[in-house]
């Protein structure tokens, strides 16, 4: 008998344990539906590999099909041990909660970071990569507001949006503050260039992925992951999305899942945020700041707007602030000419004020940050 046959087989037979629901979770043409109710009391009530394989299967599924997903659950298990990537299964008193409740739940979530990052309820920011600098502000003080009133931060770790939304957390003075979710493996990052915050994130609150060490970004995997970053979360604020951006997929899934739906308003003369403001007319609430947020979720909510309005007083006195709209990008001559400044002048005044966070330099121009710290 082939030895491929033989291992499809000794998996087939017995208690249920961590290799089978992995190998579970990898074979095509199963109900995933169907395969997470069995999974939603923990594996001693999901039945053998054998019982559940016959009763999630769409057609019947060949030996050495089985064997392969044998053989991957083994390579994802030794990848995950040597990267210190921990698999948590659905049903288990580790897998987080809110997740849990919607129908149709990876069956295995793989995470490096801290668990009790799922003890609170999350918020889910998400938006366009190509942002503009204002989404960016936005996303950033949002991502610190919720933070540093406990609540952590969900996104997808993509450029733009979501990178902002996890640094502004990451900005915050909170123990655990945000969680990104990934359509690959934990150990291939995508984008490369985020390693360095993912790492700072796993410090701090969680990365996680459906996908098993080793699996690369696939065009395929980011739309599925996003109902994960819906599950994951109580509210999702899209704060920029053109008309057919991946953010309004996951503003989909989160009504599916009951989840609220807010949105921020943006530039109407570009047309980069038509699909955050079809959703406003939709009936999505508009989101200002984090208090918008916390209102629409039922959670208490501090002086957030008392202090940002004494910050903005204390800022509007400063006649280089004074001069630049949040997101406007200037040239040191350009504002110069606004501010009455001699530029000789004005650029030391500029790297304070990017020192404290009010301006950010983006090649030869300099923007106001518009954040609230």
């Amino acid at each position: 008998m082939p030895a491929s046959v033989v291992a499809a087989l000794r998996l087939r037979g017995g208690t249920m344990d961590l290799r089978d629901a992995i190998a579970l979770s990898l074979l095509p043409g199963l109900s995933r539906r169907r395969l997470a109710e069995r999974f939603r009391y923990g594996l001693g009530d999901a039945g053998t590999f054998s019982e559940a394989l016959r009763a999630t299967a769409r057609r019947p599924i060949e030996p050495g099909v089985i064997a392969t997903s044998a053989r991957a659950a083994d390579v994802a298990l030794d990848r995950a041990a040597r990267r210190a990537i921990t698999p948590v299964v659905l049903g288990s008193n580790r897998y987080p909660t809110m997740l849990e409740t919607i129908v149709d739940p990876p069956i295995v979530l793989w995470f490096r970071g801290r668990l009790d990052v799922f003890d609170r309820p999350a918020v889910a920011i998400v938006g366009a990569r190509a942002a503009t600098a204002y989404a960016r502000d936005v996303s950033a003080r949002l991502g610190t507001e919720l933070a540093q009133r406990g609540v952590p931060v969900v996104s997808g770790l993509a450029r733009g949006v979501d990178v902002a939304a996890h640094s502004g957390a990451l900005h915050s003075t909170a123990d655990t503050c945000t969680v990104a979710v990934l359509g690959s493996g934990i150990d291939v990052m995508y984008p490369a260039e985020h390693a360095k915050i993912a790492d700072a994130i796993i410090g701090r609150g969680a990365v996680v992925s459906e996908f098993p060490p080793g699996t690369p970004p696939r065009p395929e995997h980011f739309p599925q992951r996003n109902r994960i970053i819906s599950g994951l979360s109580g509210a999702i604020v899209v704060v920029e999305a053109s008309e057919r951006s991946g953010a309004l997929i996951t503003a989909d899934y989160a009504l599916d899942q009951g989840r609220e739906v807010l949105a921020v308003p943006g530039n109407v003369l570009t047309g980069r945020n038509r699909g955050a403001h079809g959703l406003l007319r939709d009936g999505a609430k508009i989101v200002e700041d984090a208090d918008d947020i916390l209102e629409e979720l039922g959670l208490r909510t501090s002086p957030l707007r008392a202090n940002r309005n004494a910050d903005r007083t204390a800022t509007s006195r400063d006649p280089v602030l004074r001069s630049m709209a949040p997101g406007e990008f200037y040239e040191l001559d350009d504002l110069a000419n606004e501010t009455g400044i001699d530029p000789v002048m004005l650029l030391p005044r500029l790297m304070e004020l990017e020192l404290a966070g009010h301006v950010r330099r983006e090649g030869a121009q300099f923007v106001r940050s518009g954040r609230a710290w």
